[in-house]
């Protein structure tokens, strides 16, 4: 095999290692973004019911991908710590061999689970039968998909954990890329082909996928990221320890904001089909403005993981102190923007009719806490990255299901869908609080304000 190659993120200034690993990592996040809004456009073209049914789509498969985020974190966690403690390329080749065979197990589990389940789901959230006729269309192909997925995932992570942004964000180009071409293509039938409508759409995301899943393998192979590294089942039972330990928190603390998102939905759907379609056009163009504070969250994990491993822990916490001044800034520009262009900006992606005026409520009323909610995802993953998913899961249960999803029933009852926009706002910008906290608590930052010093046990090293 080759000798591995690596990026040494433990030396050097901090705020360079977090841009290296953020910046191209904000191109691969916003192509996978990409792929649902393409999916919204081209099928708020066919009908209002296909555009619907991507509203209630989008929260739940993004609740079922937190498999792969998890997976992903959990072998980011795991393998940067041993990059940062420079064990041998073998003992770092078998790790990573050990994490993609458990997500491929476990990915093909939970898409076996989601085919026969998903009508129930769907009809439970309030779905009519027109929407459920296109939803049914779409995710057997979607779940037939996810098995590609995840591997591809837990491979983008390999490359992370080495150091290498760039080749993890050339991938999720790559599967965006065939995504989003065929998509028009097997949606309205071009050329030969029939107009597949919403199943084109979940084609074009498999095909997609395959493709990306086979270049990521044959990329680490060759860069001896993954290969042949004798006794390949030695230390089996460890590294999948290793990697649930942080994994199946992680699973659950990403997997929390979608599902949360899925009963917020069904609360929008007791003031209509309208409200549930201009809801998911805002929470698409939402996802897409996040995309540098979710780049950051996938690049402070190799940075804080890396320096973890190495001892170098002082690096660590500025890395986490200037990522969470970073989500700040980003996002008090962010709130101006959005609070200006909101109607423009819901028009793009809106069938044309109410829904982009919910679509802009959204934009203007909670444009102005989403800092908060990147300082959240900045958070979990800093603190998966040293071994502290319990945190990270506790932070996300604590936004969600404490705060967002009790006030916006309540908001709904009271205000109307007014009131589920101020229950997204009250749940980022306490969240934010609970994400400082958090990391204080687990020595990832060294900030000592009112509010935010507490009387929690400071954690072992």
């Amino acid at each position: 095999m080759p000798e591995t190659k690596k990026r040494d993120l433990t030396q050097g200034p901090v705020w360079i290692a977090l841009t290296a690993m953020s910046a191209p990592m904000s191109f691969g996040i916003f192509a996978v973004i990409a792929v649902g809004l393409a999916d919204a456009y081209f099928l708020g073209k066919v009908s209002a019911s296909a555009l619907a049914a991507v509203g209630f789509i989008y929260p739940v498969i993004t609740a079922i991908t937190s498999l792969s985020i998890g997976l992903s974190a959990g072998a980011n966690a795991t393998l940067s710590q041993a990059v940062g403690r420079e064990e041998t390329d073998d003992d770092v080749r078998r790790l990573g061999l050990h994490a993609i065979g458990l997500g491929l197990a476990l990915s093909a589990i939970m898409a076996l689970l989601l085919w026969p389940s998903y009508p129930f789901l769907f009809s439970a959230m309030g779905a009519s039968n027109e929407v459920l006729g296109e939803i049914a269309q779409y995710i057997p192909v979607w779940a037939l998909s996810f098995p590609f997925l995840v591997v591809m995932m837990v491979t983008n992570a390999v490359f992370r954990a080495h150091g290498d942004g760039a080749t993890s964000a050339a991938i999720m180009v790559l599967a965006a890329f065939f995504g989003i071409a065929l998509n028009p293509v097997l949606i309205f039938g071009w050329g030969p082909l029939p107009e597949l409508g919403t199943l084109g759409a979940a084609l074009s995301t498999l095909i997609g996928r395959v493709i990306a899943m086979a270049a990521a393998l044959w990329i680490a192979w060759r860069r001896g990221m993954l290969g042949v590294c004798g006794k390949v089942l030695d230390g089996l039972t460890a590294s999948v320890r290793q990697v649930l330990n942080v994994g199946i928190p992680a699973a659950f603390s990403n997997a929390i904001n979608p599902a949360g998102m899925a009963l917020v939905t069904a609360a929008v759907a007791t003031v209509g089909e309208t409200a549930v379609a201009g809801f998911g056009a805002a929470s698409r163009i939402q996802s897409f403005a996040l995309v540098p504070l979710m780049a950051l969250s996938s690049g402070i994990g190799p940075v804080v993981g890396q320096n973890w491993g190495a001892d170098k822990r002082d690096r660590a916490q500025t890395a986490t102190q200037q990522a969470f001044t970073f989500c700040l800034v980003y996002g008090l520009l962010l709130a101006v923007v959005l609070i200006i262009f909101a109607e423009t900006l819901a028009s793009w992606v809106g069938a044309g009719g109410e829904d982009v005026g919910y679509a802009a409520s959204y934009l203007r009323v909670v444009g102005v806490s989403m800092f908060g909610y990147g300082v959240v995802v900045v958070a979990n993953a800093a603190m998966n990255a040293r071994d502290k998913a319990l945190w990270s899961l506790s932070l996300s249960l604590g936004r969600i299901f404490v705060i967002y999803l009790p006030l916006a029933w309540l908001g709904v009852l009271v205000m109307g869908y007014t009131g589920i926009l101020f229950a997204a706002v009250i749940a980022n910008l306490l969240g934010a609080w609970g994400g400082l906290v958090a990391t204080r608590s687990t020595d990832l930052v060294r900030i000592d304000i009112p509010g935010i010093k507490t009387p929690l046990r400071k954690l072992d090293a």
